[in-house]
C-alpha cells in the first residue's frame, strides 16, 4: 500500500517537515510499503489538496500534528474528504492528547495514539488485507472503543534511520532525535505526558546507541553534504555519562558543528567544555521565566536562578552561543512575575531568545488546571494556538498586560541584533530587523 503524509502549514511557508513521519515512512519501507510526503502550504485549499492527492494515488493519508496545526488540518481535510475518499489517519501531539476531538471531525477515520511505527504498519496491513482494524493497538477507530496500548519500541536502535526525503532539508542541516520520551514532570509540555500515558512500568524513555546515531550521520553524509546538525531532543544532555561519551566519538569520527536543547540543571562547566570540543556551536535553554516561584509551583521546573546565570556564563566560557526562551502569561503570573523575567534576562546575556505567550496544550497538567479553573473561554477548541496573544482569563494579567510584556521583547531582542550589528545600519534595515523579529519570535 502507499502512505501519504501531509505536512500541514501553519503560519510560515516552509519550514523542515515534522520528523515524526520520517520514522514512520521509514518503517513502512522496510516492511515493502512505499510512503512519500504532501506539503499543504498556506495557500493551499481543499481542492488544491485534492489536486495534490490524487497524482499518488494512495490507500491511506496520514497526518502528524500539533494543536497549533489542528485548526487547519481539520478545516482543509473535511472539505476535502468526499471527494478525496481516501481513509485518514491522524498522529502526534494532539490526536494522542485528544482523540475524541480529533475522530469527531469528519475528516478523520483513525486516531494513532501514542508510537505509530508498529502500529501504522498493522493498519496499512488490515486496511490492505480488509480486515477489521477494530483491535489494532494504540489505532482508535471512528465510532470505536479506545484501544489498548502496546508497549513502547524497543530497543531503539532497531528502528530504521529516518526517511531523509520527507524532511526536505537543505545545506546540509539535518535534524536528528538521539532518544524518545523526557523524565521531566514540566506541567507546560505534553512531552513528559508520554509517561502517564503508557503508565509507570512502562519505559518509555529509551535512547539510541552512539553506534547507532553515528551510523545514521554517516549514511546521511555518505548521500550529500553534512554541514550542521541540530539535535532535537527536549533535553539533550540528561544523561552525562552518554553525553561525555558521545563527545568522545563524535568529535573525532565526524567533527561536524552541531546544536542541541539542555536544561540549566543539567550541565556543568567540565560538560559544556567537553561539548565544545567535540562541536557544539549553539544550545538553547528554556527557562521560561524568572520568578523562582512560578517555576516551582506551577511549572513544576524547580531550577534556581543562580544555575541559569552559572549556565549561561559557563556557556558563554564555553564558546558556545546560547538561546533562551521565556514564557509569558502562565496561570497566577503577576506583573511583578514579569518584571523578573526581565531581571534574569539581563543578567543570562544570551546571545539570543525566543519568547512564547503560554498556551495551554491538550495533555499537559497545566490544560487541566486552566480548565478546571475557569481560565479557559467556552470556544477555545475552536481559537487557533498561537504564542502571541493569550486565550486565558487571568486574575493578575489583562490582555494588555501581556502584550506589553511581549512588546517589550520585541524591543529587546531588536535591540540585541543592532548590537550585534554593530548599530551602523540604515533606517530601511532597522525596519526590517524590526518586523522580521516581530514576524519570527513565536514561531519557535
Amino acid at each position: 500500500m502507499k502512505v501519504l503524509f501531509l505536512e500541514i502549514e501553519t503560519e510560515r511557508d516552509w519550514a523542515v517537515a515534522s520528523i515524526g513521519p520520517a520514522f514512520l515512512a521509514a518503517y513502512l519501507r522496510a516492511a515493502g510499503h512505499e510512503a512519500a510526503m504532501v506539503r499543504v502550504p498556506l495557500d493551499m485549499d481543499a481542492a488544491g489538496l485534492i489536486e495534490a492527492v490524487r497524482p499518488f494515488a494512495p490507500g491511506l493519508l496520514a497526518v502528524s500534528m500539533t494543536t497549533r496545526q489542528w485548526l487547519r488540518a481539520r478545516t482543509i481535510l473535511s472539505a476535502s474528504r468526499k471527494e478525496l475518499g481516501i481513509p485518514v489517519i491522524a498522529g502526534g501531539l494532539h490526536p494522542t492528547f485528544a482523540p475524541e476531538e480529533v475522530l469527531g471531525n469528519g475528516g478523520f477515520d483513525f486516531v494513532c495514539l501514542g508510537e505509530g511505527e508498529q502500529a501504522l504498519l498493522d493498519l496499512v496491513v488490515a486496511l490492505e488485507s480488509g480486515a477489521d482494524p477494530g483491535s489494532i493497538p494504540n489505532i482508535w477507530s471512528r465510532g470505536g472503543a479506545r484501544p489498548m496500548l502496546r508497549p513502547p519500541f524497543a530497543p531503539v536502535d532497531d528502528l530504521p534511520f529516518a526517511a531523509r526525503d520527507l524532511l526536505e532539508e537543505r545545506y546540509g542541516v539535518v535534524h536528528m532525535m538521539t532518544q524518545r520520551g523526557c523524565p521531566f514532570p514540566c506541567t507546560y509540555c505534553a512531552a513528559g505526558q508520554y509517561n502517564q500515558l503508557y503508565g509507570r512500568n512502562s519505559l518509555y524513555g529509551r535512547r539510541r546507541s552512539h553506534e547507532n546515531v553515528l551510523a545514521e550521520l554517516e549514511a546521511i553524509r555518505r548521500e550529500g553534504p553534512l554541514n550542521y546538525v541540530i539535535f532535537l531532543d527536549d533535553t539533550f544532555t540528561i544523561h552525562p555519562i552518554w553525553v561525555e561519551e558521545f563527545c568522545q566519538v563524535y568529535g573525532p569520527r565526524l567533527g561536524v558543528p552541531f546544536s542541541l536543547h539542555a536544561r540549566a540543571d543539567t550541565v556543568t562547566r567540565d560538560l559544556l567544555k567537553q561539548l565544545a570540543d567535540a562541536g557544539c556551536r549553539h544550545i538553547v535553554y528554556g527557562v521560561e521565566s524568572g520568578s523562582e516561584r512560578l517555576r516551582r509551583e506551577v511549572m513544576q521546573r524547580p531550577i534556581r536562578n543562580e544555575q541559569m546565570i552559572d549556565a549561561f556564563a559557563w556557556t558563554r566560557e564555553a564558546g558556545i552561543m546560547a538561546t533562551a526562551n521565556y514564557m509569558l502569561g502562565l496561570p497566577t503570573e503577576t506583573k511583578e512575575d514579569l518584571e523578573q523575567t526581565f531581571s534574569l534576562h539581563e543578567q543570562l546575556r544570551p546571545y539570543d531568545f525566543g519568547y512564547f505567550v503560554f498556551y495551554p496544550y491538550p495533555g499537559t497538567q497545566l490544560f487541566h488546571y486552566c480548565r478546571e479553573h475557569g481560565l479557559l473561554p467556552d470556544d477555545y477548541l475552536d481559537r487557533p494556538a498561537n504564542h502571541r496573544e493569550s486565550i486565558l482569563r487571568l486574575r493578575d494579567l489583562s490582555p494588555a498586560d501581556i502584550g506589553a510584556a511581549y512588546d517589550r521583547f520585541t524591543a529587546l531582542r531588536e535591540r540585541d541584533v543592532l548590537m550585534r550589528e554593530g548599530n551602523v545600519v540604515s533606517p530601511d534595515v532597522r525596519a526590517t530587523v524590526h518586523e522580521t523579529i516581530h514576524q519570527s519570535a513565536a514561531l519557535g
